[in-house]
């Protein structure tokens, strides 16, 4: 089933996600999952966080393959645990469709997480996948990229966003 994603301005996206809790979650996970990735792939994304389907979990899916082979990954409750180098690249949002913007990030990323069935892992990530790894994490923050940019950035932004706004359904 596709999941309606939330847009920038819609509260959700701007708290905190709360903690996976793998004995509350049950058999509701797996589908939630499959829902999000159909979500994830139909949107044509290579991540989308639970927030960005109404829903306050720190969990996200990521797959910067899209169309080639496929490396999906899933992220539980995952926690960023150590970057390095600078890399600045155009970004976008599926919660902010529409507007795209030159954004520094970093080139290697390490994430700590969970995988759908509890158990821990990690990974680091370079390149597309270091920056899918901060801006999911990021979104269970309750961040969007766009609040990475500075007040120029930021005014830009506004001024795109205020016709967008109109569009999106």
């Amino acid at each position: 089933m596709l999941l309606r994603i939330t847009k920038h301005g819609e509260p959700i996206l701007k708290k905190a996600a709360q903690p996976v809790d793998f004995n509350a979650a049950g058999e509701e996970l797996p589908k939630l999952l499959r829902d999000m990735w159909s979500t994830m792939y139909a949107a044509k994304g290579v991540g989308l966080a639970a927030p960005q389907v109404g829903l306050s979990l720190r969990l996200a899916v990521i797959d910067v393959k899209p169309g080639e082979k496929s490396d999906p990954i899933v992220l539980v409750n995952p926690e960023i645990v150590s970057r390095e180098g600078t890399l600045i690249e155009e970004e976008g949002c599926l919660s902010v469709p529409g507007i795209y913007v030159r954004l520094k990030r970093h080139e290697r990323v390490r994430v700590r997480a969970f995988d759908e069935r509890g158990r821990p892992w990690e990974r680091t990530g370079t390149g597309l996948l270091a920056r899918a790894f901060e801006h999911e994490v990021d979104h269970l923050e309750g961040k969007l990229f766009l609040d990475r940019l500075d007040i120029v950035g930021k005014l830009k932004a506004a001024v795109l966003l205020k016709d967008l706004k109109k569009t999106w359904t």
